[in-house]
């Protein structure tokens, strides 16, 4: 079975929260875990909808929520105003393009380091953190 340990994680919580574990919220979560990057509500309802028609956009909204819960999902949003969620893996930060609104994910342990250097300087204790770039990406540069 695909995505084996996430229905499993799934599956544990559901049954640690006593709720039902259904084909609709399997079927969203395979979906959610095939899309690539960032993904809205909207764009995961469409691509559900393709495979399972009778899977409404509230069911859609709601699983979001739980797998969110579950540690399974991300909710992420950036200054556009629109939710989207990602697949909850190791940390990573965003370049955000304002005007094409491309999402581009990148690590820097420099960053990282230097994150905890200025926590331990002001005796500072970080629970988490977001680092979020915002301007325009290399279609969108004028200066080109």
């Amino acid at each position: 079975m695909a995505h084996e340990v996430e229905h499993r994680s799934l599956a544990r919580y559901l049954e640690d929260h006593n709720l039902k574990h259904t084909k609709q919220r399997a079927a969203i979560l395979d979906t959610f875990l095939e899309a690539k990057g960032h993904i809205t509500s909207e764009q995961l309802y469409k691509s559900v909808r393709d495979a399972h028609p009778n899977i409404g956009f509230t069911t859609v909204y709601r699983t979001m929520k739980l797998l969110c819960d579950a540690g399974l999902a991300n909710e992420r949003h950036f200054d556009d105003g629109i939710t989207r969620y990602e697949i909850e893996h190791e940390h990573h930060d965003h370049l955000v393009c304002t005007k094409c609104g491309k999402i581009i994910e990148f690590e820097c342990q420099m960053i990282e380091n230097t994150q905890i250097e200025i926590a331990n300087r002001y005796e500072f204790r970080v629970l988490r953190h977001r680092h979020e770039l915002y301007g325009h990406c290399s279609d969108c540069r004028e200066d080109r």
